[in-house]
């Protein structure tokens, strides 16, 4: 069986304040965009996960905890042999991790015939990882939460994005490292969140009110990052939307002049850049929005 995991952009992404349980609540815009992962899963007398990056082996694997969760709501045993060839760029913000983790929970439902209902699926990626639960919807859609509430919205399928992913040293804990070092200066009401899903909601898609809140510690933890920045805007006369904690960023509704304006622009930088497309919502299983939990 094959399977494809697609990478996501944060069109917005706001922290209102942290939560009783210590993580915080949030309210983010997602999109998912065709560079994807893609994993093969055959018949195996125990479970083993192969990755084309050897650092992503076996347990340390996300899909090796979907693959035993799965199995422990499904009452089985979590026998497979997966295969995981990445295409997403590790660490940059683009949920790679968290869809693959998805993929796999689609995949083995089906593979090992559990035909569990979208609510269990659903809480099991909402303890594998807050941001799992969005790649079981797909296409388009608001997180509120910790990130694992998904409210589906339109898609605009089809968008052609530039997307720049910085090379070098990664962080360690990237993610919770930036969160982390979030204080009550950087929380918000989600108003601009709000005003994107209006507009959506609406078959427009306001690039202007695109925010991150992460875009400011991005670039004190990330060297390089706003020189980066700097040349993407001079070439092409717009600033490049960061991706979730990043590095890795965007240009929304970009064209190919526009992206090949990009590449020349960033020769001599550390830098990667791919010309994707946004995609609506697939026929793979959906999960409803689920209680916080």
């Amino acid at each position: 069986m094959l399977v494809e995991a697609p990478a996501k952009l944060n069109l917005s992404l706001e922290v209102l304040g942290l939560r009783s349980d210590g993580y915080h609540e949030v309210r983010t815009v997602m999109q998912e965009i065709d560079l994807a992962d893609e994993l093969e899963i055959v018949p195996a007398d125990s479970l083993v996960v192969r990755c084309d990056d050897s650092a992503l082996n076996g347990e340390e694997n996300i899909v090796w905890r979907a693959a035993v969760e799965l199995a422990k709501e499904g009452g089985r045993l979590p026998l497979a042999e997966i295969t995981l060839r990445k295409r997403i760029p590790v660490a940059m913000g683009l949920g790679g991790g968290s869809s693959d983790a998805a993929a796999a929970l689609v995949a083995l439902d089906r593979f090992w015939k559990l035909d569990l209902p979208l609510e269990r699926l659903a809480a099991v990626a909402s303890r594998i990882g807050s941001d799992v639960s969005f790649f079981l919807w797909g296409g388009a859609a608001l997180a509120s939460g910790r990130g694992n509430v998904i409210e589906p919205l339109p898609s605009q399928r089809g968008v052609s994005v530039s997307l720049i992913c910085p090379e070098g040293p990664g962080i360690l804990d990237k993610t919770a490292r930036l969160y982390g070092r979030l204080n009550p200066g950087h929380f918000s009401d989600g108003g601009v969140t709000r005003r994107l899903v209006q507009s959506l909601m609406a078959g427009q898609c306001a690039e202007d009110l695109f925010h991150n809140v992460f875009e400011s510690l991005a670039l004190q933890e990330f060297p390089g990052l706003s020189v980066i920045i700097e040349a993407v805007e001079s070439a092409v006369g717009r600033r490049p939307h960061l991706s979730g904690a990043g590095p890795a960023l965007f240009l929304y509704s970009s064209s190919q002049v526009e992206h090949e304006t990009v590449v020349k622009a960033l020769q001599g930088y550390q830098a990667q850049a791919y010309f994707v497309r946004t995609l609506g919502r697939s026929a793979k299983p959906v999960a409803a929005g689920y209680p916080d939990n």
